[in-house]
């Protein structure tokens, strides 16, 4: 065989960041969505556009829920974050090589999840467009062809909720309800529970997210009364640090019932200290907070390995975010409590050409080309903020009245 027969390799594929933009789009919702510490009539995500040097296009996104009031992060922080320090460092790099992508920007911004993941998203789908594959491909490969979809019920009017939930069941899109409490005394909390719950009877399955309204000891004083009226599934009853009242509580529940931890899992570190003090039963898994699909992916490797469930939740994501999120969940194994990737049915309008498919209670996995959605850039520009005549949205978020 001759030198020039020899075979040789192929060359290794390399896709190097060209520019990142991006922009602040406001919203509006088709409702008041309120939680225990206020309530939201338009959602502000930071919408990420990145180019590869292919000419390959991926988007990202980043939704907080009332700006800083959920956390640290807040729309204005996110876009400041990308533009000033994320995208800079980013210019030249190979956008395939994720892990060292997210090393990368730790390096030149700590903390800044949200931000961060809004512009690892978009590096996977572009990636992932450039190389005409689903995602999920890149991050191991779907076990899930669809996930059960939740519905949150957030009105704070019993008789709304139900009339929705009702509205629900009959076109088959949702048979899962959350219901978002700790506005009221407790009590009152229970009360509107209850109702809600015997219009539903042995129709649907109902969770409450306290958003940490609760102390420890009324946690345990009102979560048995809200077991007797049909809760499965508790999500963070108490503050982000009580970690110890939340321990307390798992302990204690009966077998037919669950604690989900939500904002006191954030980081792998965070699952590691929860999985060992046996703090909770559930994680929710939401992309945003955890800093990333691959950081996500290293959440969900700990609960597996510590026998403890995952919850796929939301940040009330347009439907970049929300496919993004699908498309890391259906990789998941362990045990899977359902998801709530509901956000782009909130919103009035989206800014994809066609969701997600709805089927029989179940929200099916896009098989297109990066996450699947295609962006309308008319649609961009009619929600930029930063188009002539929009100015920046102020939520009240305010503890809300009944």
């Amino acid at each position: 065989m001759t030198a020039s027969a020899i075979p040789t390799a192929p060359l290794l594929r390399i896709d190097r960041i060209d520019r990142i933009e991006a922009r602040i789009l406001d919203i509006p919702t088709i409702r008041p969505h309120k939680f225990s510490f206020g309530s939201i009539n338009r959602q502000s995500p930071v919408i990420v556009q990145l180019w590869l040097s292919d000419g390959a296009c991926g988007f990202g996104e980043a939704a907080t829920i009332g700006g800083p009031s959920w956390n640290e992060e807040s729309p204005e922080s996110i876009l400041l974050a990308i533009n000033g320090y994320l995208a800079p460092a980013l210019k030249g790099v190979d956008a395939g090589r994720f892990e060292a992508l997210i090393q990368k920007m730790d390096a030149v911004c700590k903390g800044n999840r949200f931000a961060k993941s809004a512009v690892e998203m978009a590096a996977i789908d572009a990636v992932a467009r450039s190389m005409n594959r689903p995602a999920y491909q890149l991050l191991g490969g779907k076990v899930h062809e669809s996930l059960p979809l939740a519905w949150t019920l957030a009105s704070g009017d019993s008789a709304k909720d139900i009339e929705e939930a009702e509205r629900m069941l009959e076109i088959r899109r949702h048979r899962i309800f959350k219901l978002k409490i700790g506005a009221r005394a407790p009590e009152g909390d229970v009360a509107h529970v209850a109702r809600i719950s015997r219009a539903l009877e042995g129709r649907a399955s109902m969770t409450v997210d306290i958003n940490q309204a609760w102390d420890g000891n009324t946690a345990r004083r009102y979560v048995p009364e809200l077991i007797d009226a049909g809760v499965t599934l508790f999500e963070q009853p108490v503050a982000q640090w009580n970690e110890e009242a939340l321990a307390a509580l798992t302990a204690t529940l009966p077998h037919t019932a669950l604690v989900m931890a939500d904002e006191t899992v954030c980081s792998p570190q965070d699952a590691m200290r929860l999985a060992r003090n046996k703090a909770c039963h559930v994680f929710s898994l939401k992309v945003a907070k955890h800093g990333g699909l691959i950081r996500t992916r290293a959440v969900a490797a700990i609960a597996q390995a510590a026998d403890i469930g995952w919850y796929g939740g939301t940040m009330l994501e347009t439907s970049i975010g929300s496919a993004a999120s699908a498309h890391v969940f259906a990789t998941l194994p362990g045990a899977h409590h359902n998801c709530e990737l509901f956000g782009p049915q909130l919103l009035v309008d989206d800014i994809v050409e066609q969701r997600m498919e709805l089927r029989d209670f179940e929200l099916v996995l896009p098989d297109g080309p990066g996450f699947g959605v295609e962006v309308v850039p008319e649609r961009l520009e009619r929600f930029d903020r930063a188009r002539e005549g929009l100015h920046a949205v102020h939520v009240d978020m305010g503890r809300a009245a009944y």
